[in-house]
């Protein structure tokens, strides 16, 4: 009886470890939902309405909670991964867009987009423990491994802040192209990428010596210079690509991440926002605002497989991390 019992307790703390695996969580704009994928089966399995205007959306490392600035309310979300059922909500400034976790869980770094801070809050308090002042519009944002560096991005300064953690005070400020929306550390730290949404570039600053070392532009055949403006960026783990998110293009750049240099374009949806790889890094994920779906881009082919509808102006993307 005894074994049966710890069968039964094995299976369902195995169970329970796998029971967000292979999820992708997108944050609808528009519709104040939150829509639920099965990566395999790569289908929608749940939509549940949640606060309004729905953009940035996270997990914790452990994948059990999933948070989501939801802008118009000026809070943040925390959900149970499982169910998606309200927790309780975080404190913020006005309009919240994009947000970041440290390494351990333990402090939220918030881009509030209307009143120019950062505000950091202690996770177990759930309180605010600072406002850092920062450029006009803040949005990106981007953190070292260690957690020792924050990079936040000012839409209408055009600049990126080096943000001390320890002391919460900018450090350098770096004048980057129109509208920067996106700031994204390669996996060694050693680089740091910045998209410009109006500027139609992307930035990579050295993080040590806080110069721009490269500006990768694009050109697309058939397609106006205007419609090219990058906004998700997100890194192999391996060095070999980076894929940028061009909006009204309709296009995902994949860059040679040693190089810089352009490798090839794939079409997804309309007006494709932000990207998620899986766990795995074998599939990536693409929100495409207008079109209101969901592309799945195969990494190794370097092939959009298949494009999923969800609600409508899906903004955010997060994937379950086991």
């Amino acid at each position: 009886m005894k074994l049966l019992f710890l069968i039964v307790a094995f299976f369902s703390i195995l169970s329970f470890s796998n029971v967000n695996a292979n999820l992708a969580y997108i944050t609808n704009e528009k519709d104040n939902t939150v829509s639920v994928i099965d990566i395999k089966k790569k289908k929608v399995i749940k939509t549940v309405k949640v606060g309004q205007r729905p953009r940035g959306i996270i997990m914790s490392k452990d994948g059990k909670l999933v948070l989501i600035c939801a802008s118009d309310d000026d809070r943040v979300e925390v959900r149970e991964a499982e169910t998606l059922k309200l927790k309780y909500h975080l404190p913020s400034g006005p309009d919240p867009e994009l947000f970041i976790l440290s390494p351990d869980d333990s402090t939220l770094y918030i881009a509030n987009e209307d009143d120019a801070m950062v505000t950091v809050v202690d996770m177990n308090d759930k309180m605010i423990i600072d406002d850092i002042p920062v450029g006009v519009e803040p949005e990106g944002m981007g953190l070292t491994n260690n957690g020792k560096v924050l990079v936040n991005t000012s839409e209408t300064t055009n600049m990126a802040h080096f943000i001390d953690t320890n002391t919460l005070e900018i450090i350098e400020n770096v004048l980057v192209d129109a509208r920067p929306r996106v700031a994204m550390f390669t996996p060694d730290d050693k680089e740091v990428w910045v998209s410009a949404e109006i500027g139609g570039t992307v930035k990579v600053i050295n993080p040590s010596s806080k110069e721009v070392t490269h500006t990768i532009g694009f050109e697309i055949p058939g397609v106006n210079e205007e419609s090219i403006q990058p906004v998700g960026v997100r890194h192999s783990k391996d060095g070999k690509y980076t894929f940028i998110a061009l909006g009204p293009a309709n296009r995902i750049a994949v860059v040679d991440q040693q190089t810089k240099e352009l490798v090839k374009y794939l079409l997804v949806g309309q007006r494709v926002w932000q990207l998620a790889f899986t766990p795995d890094q074998k599939t990536l994920l693409s929100t495409n605002g207008v079109s209101n779906d969901v592309s799945f881009i195969n990494v190794d082919k370097l092939k959009v497989e298949k494009s999923v509808k969800v609600g409508r102006f899906p903004w955010g993307v997060v994937i379950s991390p086991n």
